[in-house]
Order: C-alpha cells, then structure tokens, then sequence
C-alpha cells in the first residue's frame, strides 16, 4: 500500500454518481494542500529570480509524483494562454485528463505563484520524473499487439510511487482475453520479471510490448526461466512470434 493518498480522476460530479463523494473530498483536500506547499516551496527557495535546484524534491516527497504532476497540470491548463508558461510544459500539461469542476473548482489547487516561477518548478519536478528512467511509449512497438508471451510494460500511473523504476514496469503476461487487442475481455494475468509475483491488470494499464533490443539482461535471463527457453535474445525473438530485434515483421 502506498503512503499516498490516491488520486480520484474524476469530477466531483461523477463521483456523486457512483457514490464515491468521500474519495473525492479526500483527494480533492489534497490536491488543494499540494498546491499551498508548491507556493511555499517556491516562497522559500525563491532568490535572485531562479529557484533552488531541489525545490521540487521536499513536495514530491511529502505528496507524491503523480498528485505534484496532476496540480501542476492543473495549474498549467488554467492558464493555458499565458505566455510565461514554456510551449514544453503546456504540450506535457496537455496530456493529463483534469475534469472541469462545476464552479470552477479545479481553480482552487492551481498553484498561485508567479507563472514564470510556476514554469521553473514545472522543469524541476519533470526533471526528477526523468531521473526514475522509467519506460515510456518511444521504448515500445507502436502497433497493437497480441501481449500473450511478452515482456509488456507497466503504466507508471498504475503503479504507487515507492515502486516507480524501469524493473518494476516489466510483466510477463501469460494470457487473458485483455491480452488480445480485439477481445471484449479486458484482464491481462501473468507476472512480474523483477520477482516474479503474479498479479493482474486491465488491458489499458499497460503502455505496449517492450522492444526486444530494450529488454535488459536480467530481464532476458528471467524471461528464459519463466518460458524455459535458453537466456538469449534470439530464443526470445522466436518466442515472441515473429517480432524481429529493433521491429516487427
């Protein structure tokens, strides 16, 4: 169980309807307190028009990465037009799904900081994202395969924060109807490489089928114990039904 409180990804409104009120106040409270601490981190960390290089770190240790990503999201979208955010933190802010409030209440975790302040604390919370190396569309197949049998990866939002790293995104999965791109099941069973703990998974919380080029040497060797085929990527590339080195055929 993660330390931080999950996020609810929809609008207050929704939630009303599923009867699920509470998870919104609760993470809602937080959102709201993660954008106070922003401010104040940016306050005290605030000299000679730059901000100290590890201002982001103490927030994202007290509230997360993914609820200090979805407020500065947030904060980002309000001000969409605002020409002191950086054209790469508003495509990055695009990205994220934030339900419109009625009352406009998604304006009350923007962060009220000066914008260009705002923006800088933005490149600084990505910057320690990018630190995690974790994996991501470019490292996988574009096409939407049949996962049976591969190595697939692990959306980072599914995962809790203390177990955010590149091992952790990669699961074996050994089958399920979500493991079939045209199936009307959606659940993906199998395991995960780094200890080989089985669990399942939706359909859409994985990214894609690693790249077979990508799959680092533990990985293979797991791999091979798990398939019982030999510990190298040519065995794996024939396993993986006609997937080829760096594409597919």
């Amino acid at each position: 169980m993660s330390k931080y409180t999950d996020i609810y990804p929809w609008s207050r409104k929704e939630a009303q309807r599923n009867g699920e009120d509470g998870d919104w106040i609760i993470s809602f409270s937080e959102n709201c307190a993660c954008a106070r601490a922003i401010e104040q981190a940016i306050k005290t960390n605030y000299s000679k028009n730059s901000l100290n290089g590890e201002c982001a770190k103490g927030v994202i240790e007290q509230y997360g990465f993914d609820r200090v990503n979805w407020v500065l999201a947030n904060t980002i979208q309000n001000g969409e037009h605002d020409g002191r955010y950086s054209k790469e933190n508003k495509e990055w802010a695009e990205k994220f799904f934030i339900p419109k409030e009625e009352r406009n209440l998604q304006y009350r975790f923007a962060v009220g900081s000066h914008p260009g302040l705002v923006d800088i604390f933005t490149n600084l919370a990505r910057k320690e994202w990018q630190a995690l190396g974790l994996y991501d569309k470019s490292h996988c197949y574009a096409e939407n395969m049949d996962f049976t049998g591969k190595v697939i990866v692990l959306r980072p939002s599914v995962m809790n924060d203390e177990d955010k790293s590149p091992e952790n995104q990669l699961f074996y999965a050994s089958g399920g109807n979500g493991c079939r791109p045209q199936a009307l099941g959606t659940k993906v069973f199998g395991q995960f490489l780094v200890d080989g703990e089985k669990a399942h998974f939706q359909r859409g919380d994985f990214i894609g089928v690693l790249k077979l080029d990508l799959l680092p040497d533990w990985a293979q060797s797991e791999y091979a114990k798990i398939t019982g085929t030999q510990d190298d990527a040519e065995d794996i590339e024939q396993d993986n039904n006609g997937i080829k080195m760096g594409g597919i055929t």
